[in-house]
């Protein structure tokens, strides 16, 4: 009886030192159903954060502070630019016929406005501008669309394209008017020439930069052939074609500038390109200055007014508000 006892006193004292170690264990492999009240709490705090996502309202900013931010620095910059050119000018820095004053070239500027000749100017060059470059966005993009899908296209049209973008578009003016004459025809075959490949560029930049997902989810859900370009590929490849376009637009009013600074006829009539070279022929360096100067504001007017809005859309589109504003 003796010998019984002592054996069955270590076998229950071995129990409570192995039960401690093999159940949390078990428990750790094999996790127990939660309590339902546990449950719902979780379930509720799911919803109530969605529901704090769903509530939350962007602020856009008010009249004072887009004024602030959007129109006071370029102004303040424009500012320092005068100033500076002014400074410049009261010492003597170089001959008067060499640089004009501000005041100078403002009295050009209200020359052409009570002559009636100022609008027509600036419409001239803005609307070959536009229009040569709306053609450029449509033969542009069907081009970049085909070289960044078919491989063959690539391999073969590809370095041509980087080519032509790498070009100087001043460089097609004599072939333009040799081959088309001193017409408009000839102004837009420069246009074309110059934007076009960077319309195409930027679309095959932004289509190599499309996730492989976006791809395969939309052949899933039956998006091939031109569906799955228009559906798919074009708005994945959003942001680099905006950039493509941006690119293009720089390039179709440069190559406008040099067409109309070269080309000469009756038949084209006056230009901002054409006005600036009248401007040196007569050695007026105010109409010069002043030829540079609208050339320069058109050219931003455009990037603010038309690509700017859209850029921040295609921001807002995707939830980048940063960058947005």
């Amino acid at each position: 009886m003796a010998s019984t006892e002592t054996t069955s006193i270590p076998a229950s004292a071995e129990a409570p030192d192995t039960a401690p170690d093999t159940a949390p264990a078990e428990a750790g492999r094999r996790p127990g159903p939660q309590p339902q009240g546990q449950t719902h709490a979780d379930l509720a705090g799911v919803e109530a954060g969605l529901d704090a996502l769903d509530s939350v309202q962007i602020q856009r900013p008010s009249l004072g502070q887009l004024l602030r931010e959007k129109l006071l620095p370029p102004v303040l910059g424009a500012l320092l630019v005068i100033g500076a050119w002014q400074l410049t000018y009261d010492l003597h820095v170089t001959a008067s016929y060499n640089l004009p004053s501000p005041l100078d070239v403002w009295h050009s500027l209200t020359d052409l406005w009570y002559q009636g000749t100022l609008f027509s100017i600036i419409w001239t060059s803005v609307w070959r501008g536009i229009s040569g470059f709306a053609m450029a966005v449509v033969i542009g993009t069907p081009i970049g669309l085909a070289v960044a899908q078919v491989k063959f296209l690539r391999a073969a049209v590809g370095p041509i394209l980087s080519g032509l973008q790498s070009l100087p578009s001043v460089a097609w003016v004599p072939a333009a008017v040799i081959w088309l004459g001193i017409n408009d025809q000839a102004m837009y075959a420069v246009i074309l020439l110059g934007a076009v490949p960077s319309i195409a560029n930027g679309l095959i930049s932004g289509i190599d930069q499309v996730p492989p997902l976006f791809l395969r989810a939309g052949r899933t859900l039956g998006a091939r052939g031109l569906s799955g370009a228009r559906h798919v590929l074009l708005p994945a490849a959003l942001p680099g074609y905006l950039a493509g376009l941006k690119q293009g637009w720089a390039f179709s009013w440069r190559s406008l500038m040099a067409a109309e600074l070269i080309a000469s006829s009756p038949d084209l009539g006056l230009g901002l390109g054409r006005y600036l070279e009248n401007q040196r022929d007569a050695s007026d360096m105010s109409g010069v200055m002043l030829g540079i100067i609208l050339i320069l504001v058109v050219g931003v007017a455009i990037d603010l007014l038309i690509f700017t809005p859209l850029e921040r859309r295609v921001l807002r589109t995707r939830g980048l508000m940063q960058n947005a504003r």
